[in-house]
Order: structure tokens, then sequence, then C-alpha cells
């Protein structure tokens, strides 16, 4: 069995409309929820032991936040292929990971975050910014990763849910 966390960046800025989509920063919000869901994350036991991030940059800053706040202190691993990547991209990177790890965290955007929930567990799931959801992939190896592969959806929070004691 390995555990997968699927966050969505968090909330970035539109405010500088000259800047590239690939280079938006995070907003104020988005500084505020990505460590409060890290904080989470640490409190729940849920560390990731890997965590691979798309290269945009409000989704690196997105996974520095959290790392710095779950405790995680390993380098964070940027996947070009994981900007604006549907699920297929995703799937391709979750089967090289090595099986060392059990407990890995991806940090992207929409749609294919929800696309890669769908097709992992079978049910539609929506991911706002700054999402975390919590699968559980009944696989032996990373390799054996791939649509409609029987997963499990065991959590899904948001900042808001935290924030009102739902989480």
């Amino acid at each position: 069995m390995k555990t997968l966390l699927v966050m969505r960046h968090a909330k970035s800025s539109w405010q500088n409309t000259g800047v590239p989509d690939h280079d938006r920063p995070l907003k104020l919000r988005g500084k505020v929820d990505a460590p409060q869901m890290g904080r989470f994350l640490r409190d729940q036991g849920l560390t990731p032991q890997l965590i691979i991030s798309s290269t945009a940059k409000r989704a690196r800053k997105t996974a520095k936040l959290v790392a710095q706040a779950c405790g995680y202190e390993s380098g964070i691993e940027l996947e070009d292929e994981l900007y604006n990547a549907g699920p297929t991209s995703y799937i391709r990177v979750l089967q090289g990971i090595d099986d060392q790890y059990h407990q890995v965290m991806v940090v992207g955007h929409n749609p294919g975050l929800e696309l890669l929930l769908e097709v992992l567990t079978g049910a539609p799931a929506r991911m706002p910014t700054a999402a975390l959801a919590r699968l559980e992939l009944p696989i032996d190896s990373w390799a054996e990763v791939r649509e409609y592969v029987g997963g499990t959806l065991v959590d899904l929070w948001t900042p808001k849910t935290l924030r009102n004691g739902s989480g």
C-alpha cells in the first residue's frame, strides 16, 4: 500500500497581468494557507517522505512553505512535466518514484489534479486552491500506478475546512 498526498498550489496572484502564467507568485492568502496545510500534515503524522512539485513559481513556493511547516527536510523534486499536466503526466512521474518512499506528495495544478484523483479513485473530487487529498493506493511499487488502479480517497482538506474546524 502506498499513500499519495495530492495538493493544489495555494492561491496565486493575478495582479501583474504582464507576468507569464508559469511565473505567477502566491497571493498573501496563499502564503498563509500553504504553511497552515503543512502544519496540519505534521499534526496528523502525514509528513511526506518525498515532495514532487510542478516548476511553476506558485507550485514551488507552495511546496516550500508546506515542507517547512511540516518538518520535511529533504529536497523538493521539481518536475517540468507537471506544469499544466493531465493525469497521464502525473502517473508517469509517479511510476518513476523509488519504492523506498511510501508516502509521497505531489503539488500541481487544476484541472489535472482533479482528473488525477478521478482516474486513481473512480470518484470526482473538487480541489480548490491549497486543497490537499490523501489517497491510499493498493500497490506495492510505484511502477504499478495506472489509471483506475482502485485507489481510495481517504480524506480531502481545504484551508477553509481546517479554519472552520471540520478538518
